[in-house]
């Protein structure tokens, strides 16, 4: 199977008060324009009867700090407690859904069902993005949210992971470095030169060099004690 995989946590409800949350891996981006996402769900979840009558849901990201109640909601069910106030989590309100939000997740997804296609073990609802919460603690001076802030966590062959660094922007493989003005590469090149007649020619001699101290890894501002506001952007 294709791993690894983001762990999210699907909220789902109404406006009578009805609400559930959901651990759920098999999910993604499926289209850009319109921007659409799914989520594959088995029948037997208490979450599914829910979405699939109201024909909303809310995709929530998780941090590592919300990996133990990430897991805890995949594995008790609804029908039997409110995994809300069990896992001391904030319900908070949709801006275009009925089904709520959580309020700790850096982004909250809010969908509409399109389609209900039915797999095999599990049944996909396919949905449009109908608009979007960003908590403004989690994102960059571009708006773009900041893993390094926010330690998404991920999930693979049953295991829980955070992610590591940066390695690479996209096209960074194809992309051509910058070259200099033919006046500055002919003016380097003369230099090289004059610096090479007048190196030592002694033979075997080696010049030192003295590694600095590596960069280390940026720290990690610490999180405020409340939680940001969270901006919302409508599709």
């Amino acid at each position: 199977m294709i791993y690894p995989l983001p762990a999210v946590l699907v909220s789902c409800g109404d406006a009578s008060g009805l609400r559930n949350l959901l651990t759920v891996a098999w999910t993604g981006t499926v289209c850009t324009d319109p921007p659409m996402c799914y989520v594959s769900i088995r029948r037997e979840r208490h979450s599914y009867d829910i979405i699939r009558r109201t024909g909303e849901f809310v995709i929530n990201l998780t941090t590592e700090e919300l990996a133990r109640a990430t897991d805890w909601c995949g594995v008790r069910s609804g029908r039997d407690c409110d995994k809300f106030a069990e896992m001391g989590l904030t319900p908070g309100r949709g801006a275009v859904v009925a089904a709520p939000t959580v309020e700790e997740a850096p982004i909250s997804i809010e969908c509409r069902v399109r389609q209900v296609l039915p797999l095999g073990s599990h049944d996909m609802f396919l949905a449009e993005v109908v608009n979007v919460q960003a908590d403004e603690r989690y994102l960059d001076a571009g708006g773009r949210l900041d893993f390094e802030r926010a330690r998404p966590l991920v999930y693979s062959h049953g295991e829980y992971f955070g992610l590591g660094g940066a390695i690479g922007r996209f096209g960074w493989s194809v992309r051509k470095k910058p070259q200099a003005p033919r006046g500055e590469v002919s003016a380097r090149a003369a230099a090289s030169e004059q610096g090479r007649d007048a190196a030592p020619q002694a033979s075997g001699a080696r010049t030192a060099r003295t590694a600095g101290p590596k960069p280390g890894r940026a720290a990690v501002p610490k999180r405020a004690g409340s939680r940001g506001a969270k901006s919302s952007k409508r599709r």
